[in-house]
């Protein structure tokens, strides 16, 4: 039997420094109630979806660094309120990307789910894979990429959750056999760099995940960030960048057999950040189902089946009858590279 949902990626042009947290809200609204247009139930906003990506920014200010933390729920907080009331009362639920202050004073990068039904938010993710450096570049001009100097790294790992009410007639707990891929939705959330790594995606593989959320914010041009393979102008790193984000959205969603959504900010934010953009829905065997036209306001949708992903999951990758966790062992012994010795 078919397993339909109808899903969304709320792709967003900048949001710069001056944005005020109302416009972006009431930005996201208008594209939640697009998505409802198109039937969407299940919504995804990209990574720090509410400010700029203002680890781009040496802030010495503890006071202005703060504002670009939320210090409460998200579904709560006044900022953010208005965006979950749409969402509750058009029944869609909404995964959204955020900086987290926690009561500790500690600081996340974060993405929460939250159910419409439900109206309350069902999981929360705190990004793992933090990259780039703690202190600037000495380069005036380079790119900053400071997460490692306003973030902790995430600290709840790669835990899959099901979600409710979002279709009809699954099994339950307690209505007879636990038959795979019969019951709720399984989804799990990665943010941004964490697509990188294949860690992230078998973790949740290993699951049974069915749909991946993904929200990011890629610069098409950061040399200083990422080094130079070879000389590149910026339009072809940005084309370079932009053929990686899908290839490791195809590559991992074809080998743990799973639909995913991403959804990026896109254009050139503060001026001088010009945001890849790429949203995209890909499905269980890799291919790109919809993706994003442009880099502005846009919703990329598609009608999935979650069906789709039980030839891979039971045929070519059925991880009970092929697996050899005897052989992984360095994934988890080690971290950096060590070679072999020299001859």
């Amino acid at each position: 039997m078919p397993r339909l949902l109808k899903v969304a990626a709320a792709q967003m042009g900048p949001i710069h420094l001056t944005s005020k947290r109302e416009e972006t809200v009431s930005r996201m609204i208008a594209l939640l109630q697009s998505a409802s247009s198109l039937g969407a139930q299940v919504v995804l906003f990209p990574e720090t979806a509410l400010t700029t990506f203002f680890p781009r920014h040496l802030i010495n200010s503890q006071e202005e660094l703060d504002s670009y933390f939320e210090h409460s729920e998200l579904h709560e907080s006044a900022n953010t309120k208005p965006l979950f009331d749409e969402a509750k009362k058009l029944g869609i639920d909404i995964s959204v990307g955020y900086a987290e202050r926690t009561p500790e004073g500690k600081g996340y990068n974060t993405q929460v789910y939250y159910s419409a039904k439900k109206a309350a938010i069902i999981a929360k993710y705190r990004k793992i894979h933090l990259p780039g450096t703690k202190e600037p570049f000495e380069d005036p001009n380079a790119v900053n990429q400071l997460e490692k100097r306003y973030f902790e790294p995430g600290n709840l790992g790669f835990k899959a959750f099901r979600v409710p009410d979002v279709i009809e007639g699954v099994s339950k707990k307690g209505s007879g056999e636990a038959a795979p891929g019969k019951g709720d939705p399984i989804m799990g959330m990665i943010i941004c760099n964490d697509r990188r790594w294949a860690e992230s995606w078998r973790t949740y593989g290993l699951q049974g995940v069915e749909v991946v959320l993904c929200g990011y914010n890629t610069v098409g041009w950061a040399p200083d960030l990422w080094g130079t393979r070879k000389p590149m102008t910026p339009q072809q790193a940005e084309e370079e960048a932009l053929f990686h984000h899908k290839l490791v959205m195809q590559a991992n969603s074809y080998m743990n057999s799973c639909f995913s959504i991403s959804a990026a900010k896109a254009g050139l934010e503060d001026g001088k950040h010009d945001l890849i953009g790429g949203s995209c829905i890909t499905s269980p065997e890799g291919h790109i189902l919809a993706e994003a036209k442009g880099k502005g306001d846009e919703i990329v949708f598609a009608e999935i089946d979650l069906e789709d992903c039980r030839q891979g999951k039971e045929k070519t990758f059925d991880f009970d009858r092929h697996r050899r966790i005897d052989s992984y062992g360095l994934i988890t012994q080690q971290t950096g590279i060590v070679e072999p010795e020299l001859l």
